[in-house]
């Protein structure tokens, strides 16, 4: 009896054996698909058409991924973030000097190298070493969408100190322009770079930049002082409520409650529904569900731990609402002066 011959399949080309040898968009694609359905997802929803066509079509091209790839995709992405974070702290002979340590000189100069190039492309990146101080006086008598786009573009921290810096009635004005900040062209932004490079004698470029929206206005407030943000959010109640509830929302999560202390812990616990716990706590991590219950009785932590184990799965919207009462109490509990959300910049000790 005759066999025929097997089907004979096209093979896909073997994956390279380093991941040195892949292009920046295909170590993305790795990174995507080592994350999974879910999780890639979210981060496509941060990224324009063009980039999201490109990527999924890397990643259909992904079979299997040795695991010797993904492992130095993921060695290296975690080598970037280090080094952005050795930058912001203390610019680039900072970062080279702890990263010769750990990674050697010569991986260092090529992480370095690479970071630099993409940070002088950032909008304003000139003016990270400058004194909050010196960049309100340049911007002082510039229009609220002015100093709103500036700000806006400014690392976090020193956003936060040149926004404190601003009289109360424009900060509320600046503050509105932030949240309510979409695109800005290019066009725009070299024009106000340009006036702010002359008074500094700098030059940068800039192609194309995204900044502002609620979550920068709020990432800023996070790092002001709490009278900053009180007026802020007090004008800009009067003006547009509904940025203001927005923000908000964004400046203490639930998650926060691991930066509380114990006895505001208690009191937020006392105030309370147990079964909003018990749905909020399914939606977090180990670390937030073991400081609730260090901060219970053994007999309140059983039931407790008791009803979240027999409880139904519960839809992501349901959790999100029990977290959002829950906040909703914290914030209640921290106007009243029960308790004291620890934020950046100085606070007044009375």
């Amino acid at each position: 009896m005759a066999t025929e011959a097997p089907e004979t399949k096209q093979l896909a080309a073997p994956p390279p054996r380093r991941a040195s040898r892949l292009a920046g968009r295909q170590k993305a694609a790795v990174l995507l698909v080592s994350l999974g359905a879910e999780r890639a997802a979210e981060i496509f929803r941060h990224l324009k058409d063009d980039e999201i066509e490109s990527l999924s079509l890397d990643m259909a091209k992904l079979h299997q991924i040795p695991a010797e790839i993904s492992g130095e995709v993921w060695g290296e992405m975690v080598e970037t973030c280090l080094a952005q974070a050795y930058l912001a702290e203390g610019g680039v002979d900072y970062a080279r000097e702890v990263l010769e340590r750990s990674v050697g000189p010569d991986r260092a100069r090529e992480i370095v190298s690479r970071l630099t190039v993409a940070i002088e492309r950032r909008p304003f990146e000139f003016l990270r070493r400058t004194p909050p101080e010196q960049i309100q006086a340049f911007i002082r008598n510039e229009a609220p969408q002015t100093v709103a786009l500036v700000i806006a573009n400014l690392h976090t921290d020193l956003a936060a100190q040149v926004l404190a810096l601003l009289e109360p009635d424009e900060q509320a004005q600046v503050a509105v322009r932030i949240g309510t900040m979409r695109e800005t062209s290019p066009e725009v932004i070299e024009a106000v770079e340009g006036v702010l490079r002359q008074r500094l004698s700098n030059v940068i470029t800039q192609d194309y930049a995204v900044a502002g929206g609620v979550q920068s206005l709020a990432e800023i407030l996070n790092h002001t002082s709490r009278g900053t943000e009180r007026n802020v959010l007090e004008s800009l109640t009067e003006v547009n409520p509904e940025l203001a509830e927005e923000v908000r929302m964004l400046l203490f999560t639930f998650e926060d409650v691991i930066k509380l202390d114990d006895r505001s812990i208690q009191l937020i616990l006392k105030e309370v529904d147990s079964k909003d716990l018990s749905v909020a706590l399914r939606g977090v991590g180990k670390e937030v569900q073991e400081r609730i219950f260090s901060n219970m009785s053994e007999r309140g932590g059983e039931m407790l731990a008791e009803e979240m184990e027999y409880m139904p799965a519960q839809k992501r919207a349901v959790v999100e609402e029990a977290q959002g009462r829950i906040v909703a109490i914290v914030r209640r509990l921290e106007e009243a002066g029960g308790i004291v959300i620890g934020r950046g910049g100085d606070e007044e000790m009375l």
